[in-house]
């Protein structure tokens, strides 16, 4: 015997509200084939409203943008977080959103609610003298020469390679996928293009950034010569093109990826005695900020950094008045007075 389908009751009467969440979960179940994780918070949030609205005695078509403003404020003085928060809504503006178009309410009470704004947390930067220490390291209490000599080469290797990668990101406000994408000049191959490469005469790396941007950023000296230092021990590659060119390659002779920049970065913090967890974009914070504290010019940094806004940019602004605010109160004699 066939399954006869739930009727559910059209949506109209005042009490109808469940009614439409049961039929836009079917259609985002069915139509727009939902993954079933998506659909569990999909109910989860319809639930919520089908209860609030419960409470307020307010129907599918009594819901007004007063209603969904007093919603949001109880969902933010419970702790919600705003992300959360615009997650909810979505689903609710959905909701309002499909039963409009299948004409079955006049207007959508949330097309003007927004969530409340989420603070943007400052990015981390460790200090000048963090990063140069950082960059700088080298091991002062050599351990006796070892038997094996290729445990003796592993070990130079990868003390240059750390020096090299942790020089060149500080230098220059590389992303890591701009790192391991290097390749030691540029190179077309069959198979392989460079995406980025080193210009060893000019001093400078070309890069390829978001939104496939291409860009030209400067190299310090340092940085430069950590570079032609691992470059000449940098071993054979055993990958194909793609590898034979890279600049940097991990322990197997493959290009170097980005987990392995990030595990060989943060062991090179912890041996240089840094008091935080180092990673590759932090080196592209600190790279920004400590630029703008010294010159002020953003647009300058904007550049450097390959934003294609001058918005993402301004958050360096931020930092540097963190940084600003620390010498007051360090140095001025009434800043801790009250």
């Amino acid at each position: 015997m066939p399954d006869v389908p739930a009727q559910v009751p059209a949506p109209g009467g005042a009490d109808d509200l469940a009614g439409a969440c049961v039929r836009y979960l079917d259609m985002l179940r069915h139509v727009r084939r939902l993954s079933p994780r998506t659909l569990v918070n999909y109910e989860r949030d319809l639930g919520d409203l089908r209860q609030r609205a419960q409470l307020a005695g307010a129907g599918l078509g009594g819901i007004g943008p007063q209603h969904i403003r007093a919603w949001v404020a109880a969902l933010h003085g419970g702790g919600m977080t705003p992300r959360a928060i615009a997650a909810r809504l979505s689903a609710w503006r959905g909701l309002f959103s499909w039963l409009g178009l299948q004409g079955l309410v006049a207007s959508n009470p949330l097309q003007d609610v927004r969530a409340p704004r989420a603070a943007r947390p400052l990015p981390k930067a460790i200090s000048v003298d963090q990063a140069v220490a950082l960059a700088a390291y080298a091991p002062q209490d050599h351990a006796p020469a070892s038997a094996d000599r290729r445990t003796e080469q592993t070990q130079a290797l990868s003390l240059a390679r750390g020096r090299a990668i942790a020089e060149l990101l500080y230098s220059s406000g590389l992303r890591v996928s701009e790192l391991t994408s290097l390749d030691t000049r540029y190179t077309r191959a069959p198979g392989h293009e460079s995406a980025g490469w080193v210009d060893w005469d000019a001093a400078e790396v070309t890069v390829l950034g978001k939104g496939g941007k291409r860009r030209s950023v400067p190299v310090g000296a340092p940085a430069m010569q950590a570079l032609r230092d691992w470059l000449a021990l940098r071993p054979a590659p055993s990958g194909d093109g793609g590898d034979q060119a890279a600049l940097f390659l991990g322990p197997r002779g493959r290009r170097i990826t980005t987990q392995r920049v990030w595990v060989e970065l943060r062991e090179r913090a912890r041996a240089a005695g840094l008091p935080t967890a180092v990673h590759p974009h932090m080196l592209r914070h600190s790279f920004a900020s400590h630029l703008l504290q010294s010159s002020g010019d953003l647009r300058g940094v904007q550049e450097l950094l390959g934003h294609a806004s001058i918005a993402s940019t301004q958050i360096y602004t931020r930092l540097d008045f963190q940084h600003l605010a620390k010498v007051y109160d360090a140095a001025h004699p009434r800043a801790k007075k009250r």
